[in-house]
C-alpha cells in the first residue's frame, strides 16, 4: 500500500494559520510554527485583556465622577453613599457621562444627594 502525504489538508491549516498571523513581524508571518505560536499567544492577550478593558474603564468612570464631585466640595465615597440612600439607580458609566456633557443634570444630583445625606 502506497504512503499517502498529509498534502491538502495540512497545507490548508497552514494557510489558514499563516492568514491568521498576517501582518506580524519577520518570521511569526512567513514560517508556520512561529506563526502559530504567536497567534496562540495573541488569543490569550486578547482574552485576557477583554477582561482587563472593563476594569480599566470602571476606574476611568470613578476618576471622571471623583473629580466632578471634588469641583463640588464632596467626596466619591459620600456622593456615591448618598445616591444610594435616595434611591438613585445610575451606574458610574452614566454619571460619568453626565459630569462631562451635562454638568447641570450632574449639580442636581448632587444636590440630591447633599438632601439625602444624613
Amino acid at each position: 500500500m502506497p504512503r499517502v502525504l498529509p498534502g491538502h489538508a495540512t497545507r490548508q491549516r497552514h494557510k489558514r494559520m499563516l492568514k491568521k498571523a498576517s501582518g506580524y513581524w519577520g518570521s511569526r508571518s512567513k514560517l508556520f510554527r512561529p506563526a502559530k505560536q504567536a497567534v496562540i499567544k495573541a488569543g490569550q492577550y486578547a482574552f485576557r485583556d477583554r477582561r482587563a478593558k472593563k476594569r480599566d474603564f470602571r476606574g476611568l468612570f470613578v476618576l471622571r465622577v471623583s473629580a466632578a464631585c471634588d469641583a463640588r466640595g464632596l467626596s466619591y465615597s459620600k456622593f456615591m453613599g448618598a445616591l444610594r440612600r435616595a434611591n438613585i439607580a445610575l451606574n458610574r458609566k452614566m454619571l460619568s457621562e453626565i459630569a462631562i456633557h451635562d454638568p447641570a443634570a450632574f449639580d442636581r444630583l448632587v444636590a440630591m444627594a447633599r438632601s439625602a445625606t444624613p
